[in-house]
């Protein structure tokens, strides 16, 4: 399979859904980072995941272990009541029985992660330290995890540990399979764990040393090497998951279909045409924030029912003459026929943001309106593109937060949410920078959403007729914190050769305010 480099904003968008899906939460947040292992932060419902490029083997099966990991994380979110930290024996050792109690879950629910789970036991276990680099009694803890999760132990160890290790191994098993039967939690079993302690006659705040599991990130195995160590995995755990036929598991059939589908997406979303080094635009980096602060659900929901019609392709009117007759209609004195008028929006807009200074003080409402322009735009499907414009390390950065070719998601509502309002309103140098990209793309409409007056007017002017000489509907909209200030800055607007001014003074009327300029 050819190499990819699948970028980390895919894979974050890919986990999000999957893990929001799995574990029925939709607020989760996803994080890639390379510097932790894979983890999950229950009271901050956030899921950390190693990048692809800190795991083993080829990239598509680097990517199968990237995918049951965010599985297993789903599943801890969905069942777990608590998730210690590792660094000693008792928490290492209940988050260990937590994960095959929810694997053992989950299994019920999704019926088609077996071949997948069994697959990464393998690559797990390859990726398990070996027990003599291992030092003083940490060596019995790893040695009883890996026979715990395998059935099996890499390296030698005392006959008189093993017993101990087998007898952990035994017992923990029991407790996970009671947990089931009984419809036990963390807390029943945690409350367990201390016997595991004493049967392995170790200390509780043992410091286990951190595993170095991506030691040998990069190393691909044979398919000699990986049937081999599957073989082993598939023999022991047969009395749980039944008969295993290693071929199926290698081909990862199931997985592939959508892992291709990725690839497809991902080369789309490499740069076409312009690059924006050469265009002066930049894509804001994906950052560990919580978009959801800026999702307005009950406005969102209540523009998708007042536009739902749009949606639809069809909106009933009355007229003076057709084939169906209202009789109330008649009686009230209006047209007394019906009938259904196609709607189509087959408009393309394209969506400037100011983010200067002037808007700070009310930036979190001002992104939870345009969050929710942006959710209905997707919901009617509208062809939009969306950028933004502010001051950062005092140089103006034009962002692109949406390409029209880009489906509206949660990686773009991050990219929106994390740009910080800062500057003045350079408006002329912005739309100098957009001129190449919108010289290409020739939308209908060119919106600008703004709250000030830009720094220099005669600049802009020229700049405007420049773009409607493109062919393009220059619409300017103009916020205020009251309607007669709105209004005067829509007013200052139309001296720059605007095609159209609007005003708002309420923030959640941006939405209703953009629709209406749409072509229906």
């Amino acid at each position: 399979m050819h190499p990819i480099q699948l970028q980390n904003d895919s894979l974050v968008e890919i986990a999000t859904f999957l893990v929001r899906r799995w574990s029925e939460e939709d607020d989760i947040i996803i994080e890639i980072s390379d510097k932790i292992e894979t983890k999950t932060r229950l009271k901050e419902k956030k899921v950390i995941l190693t990048p692809l490029e800190k795991r083993i083997g080829s990239d598509f099966e680097k990517y199968r272990q990237f995918r049951i990991s965010s599985w297993y994380e789903a599943m801890k979110i969905k069942y777990c009541e608590k998730i210690l930290s590792e660094d000693h024996a008792f928490g290492f050792i209940l988050n260990t029985m937590e994960t095959k109690r929810v694997e053992q879950l989950g299994r019920k629910i999704w019926k088609g992660m077996d071949e997948e789970i069994i697959f990464n036991y393998t690559y797990m276990l390859v990726a398990r330290p070996q027990l003599h680099t291992v030092y003083g009694k940490a060596r019995i803890v790893e040695a009883f995890y890996q026979y715990f999760m395998f059935g099996a132990i890499k390296g030698n160890i005392q006959s008189s540990h093993f017993e101990k290790i087998k007898k952990a191994a035994i017992f923990a098993k029991k407790i996970v399979n009671e947990a089931i039967k009984n419809n036990q939690k963390t807390n029943w079993i945690e409350k367990h764990v201390t016997e595991i302690i004493k049967i392995l006659e170790i200390d509780s705040l043992l410091t286990i040393p951190i595993s170095v599991a991506f030691m040998k990130a990069g190393m691909a195995l044979s398919e000699e090497e990986l049937r081999k160590v599957l073989k082993v995995i598939s023999k022991n755990k047969e009395g749980d998951f039944g008969s295993i036929d290693p071929s199926s598991v290698v081909k990862g059939e199931n997985v592939y279909d959508e892992y291709k589908v990725l690839i497809d997406e991902n080369k789309k979303m490499e740069n076409k045409g312009l690059s924006s080094e050469t265009i002066g635009i930049q894509i804001p980096s994906t950052k560990n924030i919580d978009e959801t602060a800026i999702y307005d659900v009950s406005l969102i929901n209540g523009l998708k029912m007042k536009f739902k019609e749009w949606k639809a392709g069809w909106k009933e009117q009355h007229v003076k003459s057709g084939d169906e007759f209202d009789e109330e209609n008649y009686i009230e004195g209006n047209e007394p026929f019906f009938t259904d008028i196609k709607k189509s929006i087959k408009t393309k807009i394209v969506i400037l943001l100011d983010h200067s200074s002037s808007i700070s003080s009310d930036a979190i409402e001002y992104k939870k309106a345009t969050i929710a322009l942006c959710e209905v735009l997707a919901f009617l499907k509208v062809k939009f593109a969306v950028y933004a414009f502010s001051t950062q390390n005092r140089s103006m950065i034009c962002w692109s937060i949406k390409e029209e070719n880009v489906k509206w998601n949660n990686i773009t509502a991050k990219r929106l949410a994390q740009i910080v309002a800062n500057g003045s309103t350079p408006l002329a140098e912005i739309y100098d920078k957009m001129f190449p990209t919108l010289q290409s793309k020739r939308p209908n409409i060119f919106l600008t959403l703004t709250d000030g007056e830009p720094s220099d007017s005669d600049a802009v002017r020229n700049m405007t007729k420049s773009l409607k000489g493109l062919g393009i509907s220059m619409v300017a909209l103009g916020l205020g914190p009251n309607t007669i200030r709105a209004t005067t800055i829509a007013n200052n607007l139309k001296h720059l050769g605007y095609d159209k001014t609007m005003a708002v003074s309420r923030l959640k009327d941006i939405p209703n305010k953009v629709i209406s300029i749409l072509d229906v």
